[in-house]
C-alpha cells in the first residue's frame, strides 16, 4: 500500500470514531430531553434555564469574555431569576430580570460590549421561547417534539446527504463541510417528519409541511450563524461538554433558531397562553 493510499483510511478512522461518539451521546441525551419535555412544568423550565446559562457562558468563552465576572454575574443571575419566575408560571415577571440582566451585561462589559450583550440576548431568547412553546399541557409537548424532530432530522439528513452526495459547498468561508446537497437532504427529511404529524392527525398536511420547511430552513441558518460567530473568533468548538458534538452552542444552535421562530409564530396566532396550541392546531 502506498503512502497516498493509506491517507484516506487514516482520515476515515477518526471520522468513524467521532460519528460513533455522536450517536452514543444522542442515544443517551435525546430520551432524557424528550422525557423532561413530556413532564413539562418546572422540570422543563429548570432544564431550559440550565441550558440557557450554559449557552451564555459558552458564548462568552467564544468572544473572549468568560473571565469578566462583571459580565458573567449579571447574565447568569438574570437568567436564573427569570427561570424561577417562569417555573412559578409568571412569564410576565420573568421579563424584568431578563431586561435587567441584559442592561447589566451591556453596562459592565469593558470590551466587545455588542458581542457580550448579543450572547445574553441569544440565551434569553432560547430560554423564553422554549418555555413559551411548552405552555399548553398537551399541544405544547407536541409542538416541542415537532421542533426537536425537525431539527434532528435536518441535521442527520444533512450529514448523510452531504457525505454521500457531496457537490458544491453551501458557505465554504463559514462552514467548509456543509454542502447544498446536505441542506436539501435535511430539508427533505423535515418534510417527512411534518407529513408524519399530519398522518397521525396532529394538524393539516399543507400547513404542517410549510411549518416543517420553515423550521428546517431556520435551523440550518441558526447552525450557520453559530459557525460564523466561531469563525469570527477563531474557535472550533464552543466547548467539549458533549462527546462528539462539542458544546451546547454546537448542539443547540439549530434548535434555538427553530424554537424562537415557533414561539413567535404561536404568539402571533394565539398569544402567550396558547402558544403551543397556536403552533400545531390548524
Amino acid at each position: 500500500m502506498t503512502e497516498g493510499e493509506a491517507a484516506p483510511a487514516a482520515v476515515a478512522e477518526p471520522d468513524s470514531r467521532n460519528l460513533l461518539r455522536r450517536v452514543v451521546a444522542a442515544l443517551v441525551l435525546a430520551p432524557i430531553a424528550v422525557a423532561i419535555a413530556y413532564a413539562g412544568g418546572w422540570l422543563w423550565t429548570v432544564l431550559v434555564t440550565v441550558a440557557a446559562i450554559g449557552l451564555y457562558l459558552e458564548w462568552l468563552a467564544i468572544v473572549g469574555a468568560a473571565r469578566q465576572m462583571r459580565v458573567v454575574a449579571p447574565g447568569v443571575v438574570g437568567l436564573a431569576i427569570a427561570g424561577c419566575c417562569m417555573a412559578l408560571g409568571r412569564i410576565d415577571a420573568a421579563l424584568v430580570p431578563l431586561a435587567l440582566g441584559f442592561a447589566g451585561v451591556a453596562l459592565f462589559s469593558m470590551e466587545r460590549r455588542g458581542w457580550t450583550a448579543a450572547g445574553f440576548g441569544y440565551a434569553a431568547a432560547a430560554q423564553l421561547a422554549s418555555v413559551l412553546v411548552r405552555l399548553d399541557r398537551f399541544w405544547g409537548f407536541v409542538a416541542l417534539i415537532l421542533i426537536l424532530l425537525v431539527v434532528w432530522v435536518t441535521d442527520i439528513g444533512g450529514y448523510f446527504a452531504g457525505r454521500g452526495i457531496g457537490g458544491p459547498k453551501l458557505w465554504p468561508r463559514v462552514s467548509p463541510k456543509k454542502t447544498w446537497a446536505g441542506a436539501v437532504g435535511g430539508f427533505a427529511a423535515s418534510l417527512v417528519v411534518a407529513a408524519g404529524f399530519a398522518l397521525f392527525g396532529l394538524g393539516r398536511a399543507i400547513p404542517l409541511l410549510v411549518l416543517g420547511a420553515a423550521l428546517s430552513i431556520v435551523s440550518q441558518l441558526g447552525d450557520l450563524f453559530e459557525s460564523a460567530v466561531k469563525r469570527r473568533f477563531g474557535v472550533k468548538d464552543s466547548s467539549r461538554i458533549i462527546p462528539g458534538h462539542g458544546g451546547l452552542l454546537d448542539r443547540l444552535d439549530g434548535f434555538v433558531a427553530a424554537v424562537v421562530l415557533a414561539a413567535i409564530f404561536g404568539f402571533l396566532r394565539e398569544g402567550v397562553d396558547g402558544v403551543g396550541r397556536g403552533l400545531v392546531v390548524w
